[in-house]
């Protein structure tokens, strides 16, 4: 991704990857349209401390108050570091419900991205695993029929579930034809009954909730690397980190396109600008190896009769007023509803 000044290598630390300007807005496109899928899915976000005594989680903010059948399901999510991390308290006789409702999230969020979902697989149960037989036997049940109530079919997997519960991993096929794992489903009766979590049902008695762990897509530095490999690193307009570039091809028409520059922005559009001296080809040439999948290209005429030359990707390319321009280009850049 050198042409697009993606991931930069460092030669100091040539491992972990440091996120300059537009690898930071590719990152907050993605993470703010998970968040935004999520919160249509009925999940709250959370943020909780960097560094904490224990692993409990989401479930430390479930202990938080008395809980009643009446607040569940209760769906939270949040970005960390490294993942986004989500959970769903639920009922038993819900869980079917909330299965479904995951994997309805799933299979829409990867076709907003350009992928679909080849296979979905469980995990053998781990040889070092917390909980009872029974406990994995009736928590394996309950995935698998619930898996099969949203139209899935597991398929069985030598790899290990996590150490508390089994788990759904959802593979997706990349343009090289390379199948990917990103999404995880996990279901656990383990870890309430050890943090204590409970509610109590409509006869007031104590239960345990059944709690659903889940990454809609694992690690979004990975995430992003598989999504950039998939289209070439020539990303959809409204997943580009530069959505459109400006590009001025003499000096009497910079102070024009300048403005259009202004009004782009103000208009919430990721925008590059170039009045440097390379003819229109060579602009041209640069906009594609950038991965920009709009130029606007402005020139004398344009600059006079107050217009706009828009080119897509593709080649098209149409003479528009200013406004419509503006229009035509939000439009063009609008992601997935």
């Amino acid at each position: 991704m050198y042409a697009q000044d993606l991931f930069p290598a460092q030669p100091a630390a040539p491992g972990p990857v440091y996120w300059h300007s537009l690898d930071t807005e590719l990152w907050r496109v993605v993470e703010d349209h998970v968040r935004r899928r999520l919160r249509q899915a009925g999940y709250r976000e959370l943020r909780s401390p960097a560094v904490v005594p224990s692993a409990a989680g989401h479930v430390e903010i479930f202990n938080r108050r008395p809980r009643s059948f009446r607040d569940l399901p209760l769906r939270c999510f949040e970005f960390g570091t490294v993942q986004d991390d989500g959970h769903c308290f639920c009922r038993e006789d819900q869980l079917e419900a909330e299965v479904a409702r995951f994997c309805r999230l799933q299979t829409l969020l990867q076709a907003d991205f350009g992928f679909h979902v080849l296979e979905v697989r469980r995990p053998a149960r781990p040889a070092v695993r917390a909980g009872s037989d029974v406990d994995w036997d009736r928590a394996e049940q309950a995935l698998d029929a619930a898996a099969r109530a949203a139209g899935l079919d597991p398929v069985p997997h030598a790899g290990e579930a996590a150490f508390h519960g089994p788990r759904l991993e959802f593979g997706l096929r990349d343009r090289l034809g390379r199948a990917q794992r990103c999404g995880t489903l996990q279901l656990d009766f383990v870890l309430p009954e050890r943090l204590g979590a409970e509610y109590h049902d409509a006869a007031g008695l104590a239960r345990r909730p059944v709690v659903l762990h889940h990454a809609v897509l694992g690690s979004l530095e990975r995430f992003i690397g598989v999504l950039l490999e998939h289209h070439d690193g020539h990303l959809p307009a409204w997943l580009a980190p530069e959505q459109v570039l400006v590009a001025a091809i003499n000096k009497e028409a910079a102070p024009y396109a300048l403005k259009l520059e202004q009004q782009l922005v103000d208009a919430e559009l990721r925008v590059a600008f170039d009045d440097g001296p390379d003819t229109l080809p060579r602009k041209i040439v640069e906009a594609r190896e950038r991965g920009i999948p709009l130029l606007v290209v402005i020139g004398k005429r344009e600059a006079r009769e107050r217009i706009v030359t828009l080119r897509h990707r593709d080649g098209r390319q149409t003479v528009l007023p200013l406004a419509e321009a503006v229009a035509r280009i939000q439009a063009a850049a609008a992601g997935p509803k």
